[in-house]
């Protein structure tokens, strides 16, 4: 079965404004693949879309993944299947510390139909190590697993928070949507580093970012480029460097003089 994240001919809404107007894309899995496109283009809203936002109407086009095309998949089947979103602005969730929402994550997605949960959730002993080891390679004080859900975080704490989800949940097809979004230099990498890690042939990321700062952390093997709810670019890393010396005005005026 592929873990290719294959999109063809996508098109979503908000209300009546149309966002995506027929996105083709393939993520392969194991690969690391970046968005880059100016504010505007549709790229978080691809993000919502590929996770199952309920904001957004999906009015024509497939995504497929592992066998199933995730359209016709609730948002909580998605995450079963192995898809995980990185949010760009993540919520807080009031008296819900991060260790209850990890461990209640982990075991929604080790349930089995017909089992009793209990029989399926991850041991006590097991959950707490494993907290510890994936805090402790993202500098979190274990202090960090009693707090509320993002609430008070910083942007760099809740950040480094969804990287610890991913490591907790070993999703195999990770989306992060411009996660570079308010961070100083120290957490960018120590968020980098914690994707490194998880990226490979169990993971892949589909990166989307504004800026090329974050992919001098985060190397990708392919830059796809959005416009107008669009990708009219495909190439490698070298575009994304292109892109981060001439800005996006060439390629519009680019695609302007072949239309």
């Amino acid at each position: 079965m592929s873990n290719d994240l294959v999109i063809k001919d996508l098109r979503a809404q908000i209300g009546d404004k149309e966002i995506l107007k027929g996105v083709n894309l393939t993520v392969q899995g194991g690969a690391i693949h970046a968005i880059m496109g100016p504010n505007g283009s549709g790229k978080s809203t691809l993000a919502s879309v590929i996770a199952g936002h309920p904001g957004y109407e999906v009015t024509g086009g497939e995504i497929w993944y592992r066998g199933q095309n995730i359209l016709e998949l609730e948002p909580d089947e998605r995450s079963k299947l192995g898809l995980f979103l990185a949010f760009q602005y993540p919520v807080s969730v009031p008296g819900v510390t991060v260790a209850n929402f990890l461990r209640a994550a982990i075991n929604a997605h080790r349930a089995e139909e017909g089992k009793d949960p209990k029989e399926t959730a991850i041991p006590v002993a097991e959950f707490r190590k494993q907290l510890r080891e994936g805090m402790k390679l993202l500098e979190m004080d274990e202090s960090f697993a009693r707090r509320y859900l993002n609430e008070g975080f910083s942007g760099g704490e809740k950040k480094r928070l969804e990287i610890l989800q991913m490591t907790m949940l070993k999703p195999s097809m990770a989306v992060m949507d411009e996660t570079d979004s308010g961070l100083d230099i120290d957490a960018l990498r120590i968020v980098a580093e914690g994707v490194n890690r998880l990226a490979g042939p169990n993971m892949g990321v589909l990166v989307i970012t504004h800026y090329q700062r974050l992919l001098n952390y985060i190397k990708p093997q392919f830059v796809s480029v959005m416009m107008d709810g669009r990708i009219v670019r495909e190439g490698g890393p070298e575009l994304a460097l292109e892109l981060e010396e001439k800005g996006y005005d060439w390629l519009r005026e680019e695609l302007a003089g072949t239309a």
